[in-house]
């Protein structure tokens, strides 16, 4: 759609954990212990089933999908200044992304803790979710690092290309730990949900990405003054589409799995 910077709107779906995850506690009543009762209004907690449909809905507003050539042709057409907001936008998209897939991944797994607490299984499963927590682990130490996305658009026009190039380094930096720790945490939640009965037909997941040969692109850039980088940013674009077009199949197949 011209003027939107090539955004395709993912499809709809069907119809925070510490570190080293710990099964949730039950609180004593308000009260007790020598606790004082909360005075203002219930909070609502939402059923963990809820909270995972919830937060994959949010695809629509957070996975932003690049065309490459309708961003080329807009930013040709403004003489170089929507080349900016794309440089926002590939940054805002990564950190949205990120974080809702920790939340849709945290949703599930705590909905599959409470079925195993439920067939008595908590004790002998901890050692699972643990390890599942250590890859949430990653993803929430991603939320941490300096990305902010307007900072690197401000940064992009006083530094120009330079700024740009380092930016495209984090970003390829941070899909690689991003989808590293995602694929782990849902080959093994799928395992946890096998093993109590909940079986999740996870679509196949291609071969992780490996990481940009930084120094050969950088002397790429140089050699072809400056035109490789409009490469470099095709491949940042479309291997973070890709990514998020695998994330979406596989967290329709939790949701049907979990019945949320």
């Amino acid at each position: 759609v011209p003027g939107d910077g090539g955004f395709t709107p993912p499809p709809a779906p069907p119809a925070p954990t510490p570190p080293a995850w710990e099964p949730p506690a039950s609180a004593p009543p308000p009260g007790a212990m020598g606790q004082p009762a909360p005075t203002g209004p219930p909070q609502l907690v939402l059923p963990a089933t809820e909270r995972l449909r919830l937060a994959v809905s949010r695809r629509v507003t957070t996975d932003y999908v690049f065309s490459f050539w309708t961003a080329f042709g807009w930013t040709m057409l403004t003489c170089g200044i929507f080349g900016y907001y794309v440089v926002y936008k590939l940054f805002q998209r990564s950190g949205e992304h990120n974080a809702r897939r920790i939340e849709v991944l945290d949703a599930a797994t705590t909905a599959a803790w409470e079925r195993a607490v439920a067939a008595g299984r908590g004790h002998e499963l901890t050692p699972w979710f643990q390890s599942l927590g250590a890859q949430l682990d990653v993803l929430r130490r991603l939320t941490t690092e300096f990305r902010d996305p307007t900072i690197w658009t401000v940064l992009s026009i006083v530094a120009g290309g330079i700024a740009q190039i380092v930016g495209f380094v984090f970003l390829d930096q941070d899909l690689v730990a991003h989808e590293a720790a995602e694929r782990s945490a849902e080959e093994q939640l799928a395992a946890i949900l096998a093993s109590l009965g909940t079986p999740v037909a996870l679509p196949p997941a291609p071969a992780p990405k490996g990481a940009h040969n930084v120094g050969g692109r950088v002397l790429a850039v140089f050699g072809t003054c400056g035109l490789y980088a409009l490469w470099w940013e095709y491949d940042v674009m479309v291997e973070a589409n890709a990514n998020y077009q695998v994330d979406w199949a596989r967290e329709d197949a939790l949701l049907q799995a979990l019945g949320a």
